[in-house]
């Protein structure tokens, strides 16, 4: 198992020129030296004016080391928000450490991965498994409606939800799926979804990164969902990491645009670059939102020229 890499507070920073100090500050950090001649209520109010991306952090209490990594992201205030799976060995210390932690954590809906808690209900364990040896059976088996399952989806659907406020404590407002599975035909031509909450998007991609048919199809699948629920503006994943000027493109929509970032602590490379100083050197101006913030007032439909 790999050894967890906690912050190092103990670095001292005057040894660092000024390029490399500025690297290695939070968000929050910056924040403060924009406005430091200020009380801490309008420093509040400086923070939340600057432009922000949604870091989200998938598969919060999947297992322990996924947990306490994304733990160690959120204290180093690289993530904005996660994603939380139910029924998984580690689901109820997950949710104990978000109420203690204050961080804010939505449902990853889970219907392919088995559920690894113990005493979960085998009912539940078989409709979960039914689901799963559908969608997994062809990459296009997601898109389409199967009716045969139609009592499964929904039966697996509400028992998240409803194991998801046991734990938390509050209904989940916004919802996304492991392996975007909250995609499937079933869930959205089924509207199994609580309507008015935050649903998280298609990957957003930038014109001739995929085909005409498949960008079609997001575009109006997408657009079914903002009928009944908020979305983002765009959608990325975090990898590819070394791309050059990916990342820094993808944070500058942020300025104008609800961003939300896909990112998996429990991937080697993904941690280390939250936890270490490259992130904020790719950010620039941009900070990231402490919670899954949406821009207000502005319309959550399909975006021209993306997806």
């Amino acid at each position: 198992m790999t050894r967890l890499v906690k912050p190092d507070n103990s670095l001292d920073n005057t040894s660092m020129n000024p390029q490399q100090q500025d690297m290695h500050k939070t968000p929050t950090d910056r924040a403060d030296a924009n406005c430091s001649f200020v009380g801490s209520d309008e420093k509040d109010t400086v923070r939340r004016s600057l432009p922000s991306v949604i870091l989200n952090a998938d598969d919060w209490g999947r297992d322990a080391e996924t947990t306490s990594r994304t733990l160690s992201c959120w204290q180093q205030e690289s993530l904005s928000s996660v994603s939380a799976m139910v029924f998984m060995e580690d689901s109820q210390r997950a949710a104990d450490m978000a109420r203690q932690y204050g961080v804010d954590a939505g449902l990853h809906l889970n219907f392919t991965l088995r559920f690894s808690a113990h005493q979960c209900p085998s009912r539940l364990m078989e409709h979960q498994q039914r689901i799963a040896r559908f969608v997994s059976a062809h990459r296009l088996a997601p898109i389409l409606y199967n009716p045969f399952l139609a009592a499964s989806f929904q039966y697996v659907i509400a028992a998240h939800l409803e194991e998801f406020e046991r734990l938390y404590g509050h209904p989940p407002n916004r919802i996304d799926g492991h392996h975007h599975m909250h995609l499937c035909a079933n869930v959205v031509n089924g509207n199994l979804l609580p309507s008015g909450i935050i649903v998280r998007r298609n990957l957003s991609f930038r014109a001739g990164e995929k085909g005409f048919v498949n960008r079609a199809y997001r575009q109006w699948q997408d657009r079914r969902l903002s009928r009944r629920h908020r979305l983002t503006d765009f959608f990325f994943d975090l990898k590819p990491i070394d791309l050059p000027g990916r990342l820094e493109a993808i944070f500058a929509l942020a300025h104008h645009k609800s961003v939300e970032v896909e990112t998996h602590p429990a991937h080697d490379d993904e941690f280390e670059f939250l936890m270490g100083g490259e992130l904020m050197c790719r950010l620039g101006e941009i900070a990231v939102a402490r919670g899954y913030l949406l821009r207000p007032g502005e319309d959550r439909g399909y975006v021209e020229g993306m997806k």
